[in-house]
């Protein structure tokens, strides 16, 4: 007679217990950091690489487990079958019997738990803000000087962020930068901090860990202050530079050189500020609709001629002039995707009869290319 498998006469809550027993194993093994009481804050990290913790996390998070006292007390087997104790030291029914029961029961108040989870969580509001972080940093030797190229990402955080943005920039960049801030903006600036400058060490990845830390504290900081987060001075800093790049290698024909400038530059801008139509932001559409009808990724284009068009919409009159190449090209790139153009017709005709339109209008290649940015 062939030997009975093991285990194969135990029931489901057997089964749950084992896993419990070796999900509680594991989660001893995983090192926890030790509980700290109020004191000063860390110092900044000794060097800028990142650690990969990826076996450590998944054991943290394989699972979460919720026990009871019943699922925890004490079984025992007598030949025949299998019976359990209950915390009060009773019998209860053996498993054959109340099985189907306890599940149904289970499951039902697990799904009036979690649907009850769900439904409180969408009440909840998580604030959105934005966050800097030092991605790189690397030494370049050029023919002038030697320095350090630091990558800073713009994030948002309390939501899942599908569009980074990022600048790259020195540390004489930055200092500028507060400069001019504390030059316009002296009380608001008062207590913001930057680090120091350095005569010698410059280069060492201790100094370089603590400066970008510097950074990604100053940054946050300035832009914590709403003045400060909207004046031109700020804003200039992370886009005007890759604008006017852009519009030179657009103006020179060099399509897929621009259009990742110009994306980044979108992209920026939706962080630092993301409504209002000024300028720049319609000279960035302009830049990524040509640049996208010129690649052939015609549904691009259409979809940024209809988002400036939309904006010029709610200006009024402040951008009206720019609102007649736009609606032009909207309606073009409309027709060839095989999108309704009718309501952009519509509003053409209006500024006509209202005595916005004329046949000597610019395209929005002739806009970029006569357009000044400053």
């Amino acid at each position: 007679m062939s030997k009975p498998e093991v285990g194969a006469d135990r029931g489901p809550r057997s089964h749950r217990a084992e896993m419990a027993s070796k999900l509680l194993q594991r989660l001893r093994s995983t090192p926890l950091k030790e509980e700290r009481g109020p004191g000063p804050p860390d110092e900044p990290p000794e060097s800028a690489e990142l650690v990969d913790d990826t076996e450590g996390l998944s054991l943290r998070l394989s699972g979460t487990l919720s026990l009871s006292e019943d699922s925890l007390a004490s079984q025992e087997s007598d030949g025949m079958g299998t019976s359990y104790l209950g915390s009060d030291g009773h019998g209860v029914l053996p498993l054959t019997e109340s099985k189907s029961q306890d599940e149904n029961s289970s499951y039902t108040l697990l799904t009036k738990q979690l649907r009850e989870m769900w439904e409180r969580s969408q009440n909840v509001r998580i604030p959105i803000r934005l966050t800097f972080e030092v991605t790189d940093a690397n030494i370049v030797q050029d023919a002038h000087a030697k320095y350090v190229l630091y990558t800073i990402y713009l994030l948002q955080t309390g939501q899942y962020d599908p569009s980074p943005a990022y600048i790259s920039c020195r540390y004489s960049d930055l200092y500028h930068l507060k400069r001019r801030l504390l030059a316009l903006f002296p009380s608001e600036m008062r207590g913001v901090s930057f680090p120091c400058k350095r005569v010698r060490k410059n280069f060492t990845p201790e100094t370089i860990a603590k400066r970008s830390r510097a950074f990604e504290q100053f940054l946050c900081h300035v832009a914590s202050l709403p003045a400060l987060r909207a004046s031109s001075a700020f804003l200039n800093f992370f886009y005007l530079r890759d604008i006017q790049k852009a519009q030179a290698l657009t103006c020179a024909g060099l399509y897929k050189l621009a259009l990742p400038i110009w994306t980044n530059s979108w992209r920026l801008q939706e962080k630092l500020c993301p409504s209002g139509p000024s300028t720049h932001r319609l000279l960035v559409l302009a830049g990524l609709v040509v640049c996208h009808q010129e690649l052939d990724t015609l549904e691009e284009a259409q979809a940024f001629s209809e988002r400036a068009v939309a904006l010029l919409q709610d200006a009024q009159d402040k951008h009206i002039s720019l609102l007649v190449p736009f609606l032009n090209a909207h309606i073009q790139l409309s027709w060839r995707v095989g999108i309704d153009k009718r309501e952009s017709e519509a509003l053409l005709q209006r500024l006509q009869e209202t005595g916005h339109y004329n046949h000597n209008v610019p395209s929005l290649k002739e806009f970029l290319v006569k357009e000044t940015i400053s």
